[in-house]
């Protein structure tokens, strides 16, 4: 399965919310992911594939585990596209406030 590498559409999906949710209080490794979540550790460790390819999150090497964190980058990213979104909204809106009603 495919999905898009954007990080909107990764955190569509609820279980990756409460994920990226979960890593952005502190760095988890995916079997303490599993623990808290009603997936198994596989499942655990796709979503984590699907934020890492979207740039949210980035993992390193402890032992025989891997630890996962907030990308600080990919969140700065998400916050831009949110940004960029909302100036072109509140812009719109300006201008349609600001002509003038048609009277019936």
């Amino acid at each position: 399965m495919t999905y898009a590498k954007s990080g909107w559409t990764a955190l569509a999906d609820s279980t990756r919310r409460t994920i990226f949710d979960l890593l952005v209080e502190r760095p988890w490794s995916v079997g303490e992911l599993a623990h808290r979540l009603p997936v198994s550790r596989p499942a655990v460790s796709q979503h984590l594939k699907v934020l890492k390819d979207a740039g949210l999150v980035v993992d390193r090497p402890a032992g025989k585990q891997r630890i996962y964190r907030v990308d600080p980058a990919g969140l700065t990213a998400l916050r831009a596209e949110l940004d960029l979104f909302w100036s072109k909204t509140l812009a719109a809106y300006k201008v349609a406030a600001e002509q003038p009603s048609e009277e019936l």
